[in-house]
């Protein structure tokens, strides 16, 4: 490749297509060059590149670049792309070509200083390892209430769910609930699931059968989901299906996974990352504006959030406390963040970089005034997705760089996978639209919606959006047991709130799912919470598993009589009330939320 010596954009881009493809093709400056084409003008000459071509055929100009970066590996595409774009293209360089001083100085300010291009190995290995991890603490945090939410004994058995499906749809429910729970769904077939996922989940963090155990604790996690109903339908939970399954789908699936040995990973599976990571990003800021809510339109939401939030944190209380500017001002750099950040996604390294500050910073915000599971850990996660080999280096531990040096070829996957794995990308790419589209447009094509609507069960492409409609009050249910309808003692959740003296609390990356359903049963009426009525009915049955979920047993030698639900108010204190009283929450009863409840005696 011929190229101007004198030209500062020419010398950055030419070694930049040749860093892209060591070895490929010798470059040389036009003044002096050994070869030149034939046939050309010295003007024509002087004003482009010009790359000779093993048979000794010459192209210049952008021909010339599309030519010289299709020898890059996984890059030969681009010599059939060129005809089909030759005017744009060619227009497009000589544009440049007229401009080289600005088109210098922004190639840097995009790109930066050094034209080695960016390489994703080391991204891709720490994202890998890392899904593994937030998978493990996902399934042995479940582990840890399994028996009280869907065990036999617990809130919603999942036995009973699926009988009533299996007589309700028939073959269908196969489909519906996908869960290996089908081959059994009792107490110990469920622990047995729990400890699975832990374990597959190890194992691919060790690199053990990367792809299978992703793909493993992606199957055990959709089967609990299935099952789960209230308990396991959150926006984390889905997200971290369409982790697994996108980790399980590109990560290797060698007996024993080491960064140094490993085929050269497919691009398609850090862009169906990145556009996940974009799509759960956009759709949170979207999702806010297309609710027509008054709180987020007129930039006052966050002065209810804090304290209306499901699990605050104390750090809460403080925020809560700052003046209304203060939380104006963060409403709109949270709009800028979710809707503007997320495309930096898709450009060179540098607004990559500004995209990746801005997405782990709210997400920082996020985690240290609230309780969001492995949520935070999970987007934080995502955002990797956005730096190169080259940043991470400059982070990690010098001992922990030195032992992960990219060899300087890696063997091509097969081309049979290469082709399986760009179609499911395509797929993949194409369904998570439909949500998209609907929010943003109100409406998807047909095709695209039923076709989405068909892999639904899998739960493994979604739309995602947390808080589109702001939560102004707190509202919160204590539960209160009697033995003779005089003396009430009250059951305490270990998390949310409840005596106004108690801080709030610090527990992600654990969910306890009882008292985060109890935020939204407060939300609705005694009536719309199935599942809370059976809760009532476990504490009246003293059920052992249950009563394991809260934080106290104020009957712990027979269950109680008489049970009755108190509906309060509660909001933060003000600094003064908390100086006078040391009181975190202050609250007030409205009512009752369900009718008071007699248990019945004898046969």
């Amino acid at each position: 490749m011929l190229y101007d010596g004198d030209c500062g954009f020419c010398r950055w881009w030419v070694e930049r297509f040749h860093r892209l493809a060591p070895g490929a093709f010798d470059i040389a400056p036009l003044a002096g060059a050994p070869r030149r084409p034939p046939g050309l003008s010295p003007e024509a000459y002087a004003g482009s590149i010009h790359y000779q071509a093993p048979g000794g055929e010459w192209a210049s100009a952008a021909r010339a670049a599309f030519e010289a970066a299709s020898l890059a590996p996984g890059r030969g595409y681009l010599r059939r792309v060129y005809p089909l774009v030759a005017p744009a293209a060619e227009a497009a360089y000589r544009l440049v070509a007229r401009r080289r001083g600005p088109a210098a100085f922004l190639s840097r300010l995009v790109f930066g200083a050094d034209p080695e291009p960016p390489r994703y190995a080391l991204t891709r290995w720490g994202v890998w390892r890392g899904l593994a991890l937030v998978s493990a603490l996902a399934f042995a945090s479940l582990w840890l209430q399994l028996d009280g939410l869907i065990g036999s004994g617990g809130i919603l058995p999942a036995g009973r769910l699926l009988a009533a499906a299996k007589a309700e749809l028939g073959a269908r429910a196969y489909w519906e609930f996908p869960s290996v729970a089908w081959l059994a769904s009792g107490d110990r077939a469920l622990h047995a699931g729990c400890a699975a996922g832990v374990g597959v989940s190890v194992a691919a963090f060790f690199g053990a059968f990367m792809g299978p155990s992703l793909l493993a604790a992606w199957a055990l996690y959709l089967s609990f989901g299935s099952i789960s109903q209230e308990f396991l339908g959150y926006q984390w939970d889905i997200l971290l299906l369409e982790l697994l399954l996108l980790g399980a789908v590109w990560a290797p699936w060698s007996p024993r996974s080491r960064f140094e040995r490993e085929a050269r990973p497919a691009a398609a599976g850090l862009w169906l990352m990145r556009w996940l990571l974009f799509r759960l990003m956009f759709e949170s800021g979207l999702v806010k504006l297309a609710s027509g809510d008054p709180s987020w339109r007129a930039f006052t939401a966050l002065s209810f959030h804090y304290e209306t939030q499901p699990l605050p944190t104390w750090l809460a209380w403080y925020a809560h406390q700052l003046p209304v500017a203060a939380h104006r001002a963060s409403v709109g750099v949270m709009f800028a963040v979710e809707l503007a950040a997320p495309w930096l996604l898709w450009l060179p390294r540098r607004p990559r970089v500004a995209a990746f500050f801005a997405l782990t910073s709210l997400q920082g915000l996020i985690a240290l005034t609230g309780n969001y599971t492995f949520f935070n850990l999970a987007t934080l996660l995502l955002c990797l997705t956005a730096l190169d080999d080259a940043l991470l280096r400059r982070v990690l531990p010098a001992s922990v760089a030195a032992g992960l040096k990219e060899p300087p070829s890696r063997p091509e996957p097969p081309r049979a996978a290469r082709w399986a794995r760009g179609l499911l990308a395509a797929a993949i790419a194409v369904l998570g639209l439909a949500p998209l589209l609907r929010m943003a447009f109100g409406a998807a094509p047909a095709p695209l919606m039923a076709a989405y609507r068909a892999v639904s069960p899998l739960r493994s492409v979604n739309g995602y959006g947390l808080f589109a409609v702001m939560t102004t009050k707190r509202m919160e249910i204590s539960v209160e047991g009697s033995r003779d309808g005089v003396e009430w003692r009250e059951y305490v959740f270990p998390y949310k709130p409840g005596d106004p003296l108690s801080r709030p609390r610090f527990v992600a990356p654990h969910q306890p799912r009882l008292d985060w359903q109890m935020w939204f049963a407060a939300l609705g009426t005694c009536e719309q919470n199935r599942w809370f009525v059976m809760f009532l009915s476990r504490l009246f049955e003293g059920s052992a598993p249950v009563r394991a979920l809260l934080a106290n047993d104020p009957f712990p030698d027979e269950p109680p009589r008489y049970l009755r639900t108190r509906f309060y108010e509660y909001r933060f204190t003000t600094r003064e009330q908390a100086r006078l009283g040391g009181a975190w929450w202050r609250r007030e009863l409205v009512g009752d939320y369900c009718p008071p409840l007699e248990r019945r005696l004898g046969p």
